[in-house]
């Protein structure tokens, strides 16, 4: 469920208060003087279900109201189970588009925490390439955070917004271009230092199935992405981001050590498994978006 808050003028409060009351959707409409403000304004509160949110906002833009004296936030149900608010919702929920872009837009921008964890991935990635350790490999897939300009740049290209998309793709290329980065610069420094042993070849690593593709690179890119877009609309992202880096942070991790350390010629195909897993994640996640943006209602189970 959302809830609105809303400050408006005195002139304009009756007219939106009508609007609240009669906009299906909207609940539990509370009006009340804004003893805060000189300008003699109303604050108005209300409970809004995800599906209304879209045409709520198109309201509140129509009467011009500006994006200072307005706020819908989320707010967690505990009681009662169904999350519906309207009469013969039969516990549907509803598609809030708008919350959707808000997401993305916070998260397409290459912030200095995405970009310090992008390189703690890196690091734990490289060193996983290095000595053969699935288990490191699986921990940088759960630092990595480019679970979120991936969804961000679908959502770009599903509503049209060519900014969002590109500046969300940005920072996705930025990320796991500085994984490679770091990763060939690390593995570097290994080998200078001796830490290496002599010779270390990456096509050597048990690890060299990173550079190849087969149809399993396509099925797994392609479920990826719709996982990704699902979880990115909840609070599943931070466990669904494992699986969504396992088709983009090894491969990279593997061309940079391949570039760093030896076997720069053999690992260039781990850039080609990157293109195709990103290409693909970012095809069947704005798929996946494209199809709930259009359905009315999306279908939730009874508790």
């Amino acid at each position: 469920m959302l809830r609105l808050r809303s400050s408006v003028d005195a002139e304009r409060a009756g007219h939106f208060g009508d609007l609240l009351r009669e906009l299906e959707g909207v609940r539990r409409v509370v009006k009340h003087a804004d003893e805060a403000s000189a300008a003699n304004c109303v604050v108005f509160v209300a409970d809004v279900e995800p599906a209304a949110a879209d045409r709520l906002v198109e309201a509140i833009l129509e009467l011009e109201i500006g994006p200072d004296d307005y706020v819908l936030t989320k707010v967690d149900v505990v009681a009662p189970l169904r999350r519906g608010l309207g009469p013969g919702n039969d516990g549907r929920e509803g598609f809030a588009w708008v919350e959707v872009i808000g997401q993305a837009r916070a998260n397409s921008r290459p912030l200095a925490r995405y970009l310090a964890l992008i390189n703690v991935a890196a690091v734990i990635a490289a060193l996983g390439v290095i000595t053969n350790s699935s288990i490191l490999i699986v921990g940088a897939m759960a630092v990595s955070p480019d679970l979120l300009p991936i969804c961000a740049t679908c959502v770009g290209i599903v509503a049209g917004r060519r900014r969002l998309a590109a500046r969300a793709f940005y920072t996705l290329t930025l990320g796991l271009g500085l994984v490679i980065f770091t990763a060939a610069v690390l593995s570097a420094v290994l080998k200078w230092t001796g830490a290496l042993p002599d010779g270390f070849r990456v096509e050597e690593s048990s690890l060299s199935t990173l550079a190849h593709t087969d149809y399993s690179t396509v099925l797994i890119a392609l479920a990826a992405g719709v996982a990704a877009m699902l979880s990115f609309e909840t609070r599943a992202s931070a466990a669904v981001g494992v699986a969504i880096s396992v088709t983009t942070i090894p491969a990279s991790a593997y061309l940079g050590v391949g570039l760093g350390a030896g076997g720069a010629d053999e690992s260039l195909g781990a850039l080609v498994v990157l293109a195709i897993n990103v290409s693909l994640l970012i095809v069947s996640g704005s798929l996946t978006l494209l199809i709930q943006r259009w359905l009315p209602n999306r279908s939730r189970a009874p508790v």
